[in-house]
């Protein structure tokens, strides 16, 4: 079975929208206009792309990453590898050309099936809906959170707020920075 490994730059208090500096949210670009830029910081970031094997993501995310991330080098892993785009009104005609194979699937049942083929990690970035409906269904297996200190109040949430019995979480890998961001590795506890 492959893992699903959700990845996220995250507020204090949980918020995860617009920190590459998205249009319409009021703390646009909160990941480098408020916090001093450290690479090691950032480290993960080459790992994830080395060890995930295919990606996965919201349409929302995929409709803002899949223009701008085939040209840009620091994502040049991802170009090859397979992704797959959670959405029941994206179509097969909406895809770029540019970003490797691409699938559309339906539904979580879909996402949970992907999970039992054959081959590596797939990595979710952004997706804030997407994560929040996976997490849910108990289809994510890791957490790779950059905890930024800050407190940015309203915004989309990396965790949702229904009603569930506690899910625990297995600390696996920790780091603080001197810029006071915080790298958890969080394995998901079934």
């Amino acid at each position: 079975m492959r893992s699903l490994i959700s990845t996220a730059f995250i507020s204090v208090d949980g918020v995860v929208e617009a920190p590459g500096g998205e249009p319409g949210y009021r703390n646009s670009g909160w990941t480098f206009k408020d916090v001093d830029f450290l690479p090691e910081a950032y480290d993960i970031k080459g790992r994830e792309q080395q060890d995930a094997t295919a990606m996965l993501l919201g349409r929302v995310s995929y409709q803002a990453f899949s223009p701008v991330w085939p040209t840009m080098e620091e994502f040049a892993d991802y170009n090859v590898m397979p992704k797959y785009v959670v959405s029941t009104t994206l179509a097969e005609d909406d895809l770029v050309s540019n970003w490797g194979e691409t699938t559309v699937l339906r539904s979580l049942d879909d996402v949970a099936a992907l999970k039992e083929t054959d081959g590596g990690p797939i990595i979710v970035h952004g997706s804030a809906s997407l994560t929040q409906g996976l997490s849910d269904a108990g289809l994510i297996d890791r957490y790779h959170l950059l905890v930024f200190p800050l407190l940015l109040g309203a915004g989309k949430r990396l965790f949702s707020a229904s009603d569930k019995d506690a899910r625990k979480l297995r600390l696996v890998e920790h780091e603080a920075y001197a810029n006071g961001v915080q790298l958890n590795v969080f394995d998901v506890v079934h």
